[in-house]
């Protein structure tokens, strides 16, 4: 295995170039993942140039030390810093630049000590920082990087193989930490990017600069349900959301501290970043005009930019909905689950709401996804008899054409789905897909959350439960052997196929000894195990 001991500065000039080589080719993809009300709706884009404007200043570096090199990209993030995610960036480099001083040379023991100067270092230019961003990305990418050195300080592939594993980890989970990102089923934009620049640094360090040329970098799944992308509605007396403020202020004796304790009250999501001569500002405010008159009273500004946030939030909703599939017909599913969610996208949903048991989603969720895509033709399919009442009061809500095909469980979906014909108008495809439904049988297997006496079955908590098309049939201590007698409860002599969908890895390895008995007594039966992923529930299954 390929070992890197130590990188002088051009090497670490080189490989922030293939780094920020990586990040354009995602630039768009990364910007795409915005969700307003988050009003930077460009992060990739922003970070992207921020990147170029380190390698500009790079190249200027007095010396190839480095120290010098980390100093002048630092520099560079400074002066080129765009938007939120620009800024913090400008941050993380700042605080490895300050971990790499007066090092000609630097170890992969050097390498995690200045990522965790680079954490402390982004955190603190942050008046409220906010958890499930790039700060936690970071913060998190930073303390892997450094347990891994105190094991292999040596090697700066080992280690930076470490800190993007944890960084992919912490992007995937952000949206458990920030319930915007939660509710659009979406990672976080800035610590996409910087995962994107790790990755392209370890390809550059594993000598694989060649082959990236043929591949694109990896965009991180959220490990939450997979969600529409749909835009916070805003209430008639919700207070605007004003203007993105950015400029950079030169003079003498600048003190960024003091300049952000007086301009924490005139906005929000403000950044102040710098040191005596060279200050960056980011501020999110109302009145920008007042902001740069105080400004222009410690020194002279310059590279000022100020956007709209209420017309960045319409091309919002615009590429949104441009992102689209087209179709004639569009359809929109509640699921929950990443897997499921895979399941139905492949199977020609257009949009996909996350919801289902203990997790409705409400007819306004449901309203927003049909608005969201491009037809104006839409079927939904709820997936579960307490989201249907909700799906029926969407047709008095807009002008488009719905139709609601009743699913109520989630093998009713797919049966639907497996109905559907593009080639057929909106009513025949809803009458074909609710006659498919009613075909195929459900069961679903998880355990009682307490004790209950239910259709003469005693149920003590924590037991195995199985229902059968949504009534409760079978009690017992394993989950296993539930699923065996609720199926013997099903003619499957009468079957083709069971599918079982299952929620983990525990389940999927419990479940074989399940279909080998189940292929031993029913040959002609094609069974398939496929990750679900749903909560709640260990196995969903379906039988056709």
């Amino acid at each position: 295995m390929k070992q890197v001991s130590s990188l002088s500065g051009q090497e670490l000039r080189d490989m922030l170039v293939v780094a920020t080589d990586w990040l354009e080719k995602s630039a768009s993809d990364i910007d795409a993942l915005n969700v307003f009300p988050v009003p930077d709706g460009d992060t990739g884009t922003n970070m992207l140039l921020t990147m170029r404007s380190t390698l500009e200043e790079a190249y200027r570096a007095p010396d190839r030390s480095a120290s010098a090199v980390a100093q002048a990209v630092a520099k560079g993030a400074l002066m080129g810093a765009r938007g939120n995610s620009g800024v913090i960036l400008s941050q993380i480099w700042h605080g490895l630049a300050q971990g790499l001083a007066e090092k000609e040379s630097f170890t992969g023991r050097d390498l995690a000590d200045a990522l965790l100067l680079a954490s402390a270092m982004a955190y603190k230019g942050i008046n409220n920082p906010v958890e499930g961003t790039i700060l936690t990305v970071i913060r998190e990418a930073a303390s892997a990087a450094e347990a891994q050195a105190a094991t292999d300080s040596n090697d700066i592939i080992s280690v930076m193989e470490t800190t993007i594993d944890a960084a992919s980890k912490s992007v995937a989970n952000t949206p458990n930490l920030l319930d915007v990102l939660k509710e659009a089923g979406v990672v976080d934009a800035g610590g996409q990017g910087l995962y994107t620049i790790l990755e392209g640094a370890l390809h550059y360090l594993k000598g694989e600069v060649e082959e990236m040329q043929f591949r694109k970098p990896y965009m991180i799944a959220s490990t939450t349900p997979g969600a529409v992308r749909t835009p916070q509605m805003i209430a008639a007396d919700e207070e605007p959301y004003g203007y993105c403020t950015e400029f950079l202020l030169k003079g003498e004796g600048l003190d960024p501290e003091r300049l952000r304790m007086k301009l924490k009250r005139k906005g929000e999501s403000l950044i102040v970043v710098g040191d005596e001569s060279t200050v960056r500002v980011h501020i999110h405010t109302l009145y920008p005009g007042n902001v740069l008159h105080y400004a222009t009273a410690l020194g002279t500004v310059h590279q000022v930019s100020i956007r709209n946030m209420d017309e960045q939030h319409e091309d919002y909703l615009k590429m949104q909905k441009d992102k689209m599939p087209t179709a004639e017909i569009a359809i929109v599913a509640v699921v929950s689950g990443d897997g499921l969610a895979d399941v139905f996208t492949s199977l020609g949903v257009t949009a996909i709401v996350p919801g289902g048991q203990t997790m409705n989603p409400s007819t306004k969720d449901l309203l927003q996804a049909v608005n969201l895509v491009a037809s104006d033709k839409v079927i939904i399919l709820p997936n579960n008899k307490n989201v249907v009442p909700s799906a029926n009061q969407v047709q008095s809500l807009t002008t488009k054409v719905i139709e609601v095909v009743a699913t109520e469980t989630i093998p009713q979906g797919v049966a639907a789905l497996l109905a559907f014909n593009s080639e057929a108008d909106l009513e025949a495809n809803a009458e074909a897909m609710n006659r498919a439904k009613s075909a195929a049988r459900s069961i679903a297997i998880t355990r009682a959350v307490r004790a209950a006496q239910l259709g003469g079955l005693n149920i003590k908590k924590k037991q195995a439960i199985g229902f059968l098309d949504g009534d409760l049939v079978v009690v017992g201590d394993s989950n296993t052997d539930v699923l065996g007698e609720v199926l013997a409860k099903v003619d499957l002599d009468e079957a083709e196929v069971i599918t079982i969908y299952y929620r983990a890895d525990a389940e999927r390895t419990e479940v074989e000894q399940v279909i080998l008995s189940i292929r031993e007594q029913h040959p002609q039966l094609q069974v398939e195990l496929v990750r679900g992923g749903q909560p709640h529930y260990h196995y969903i299954v379906s039988v056709e």
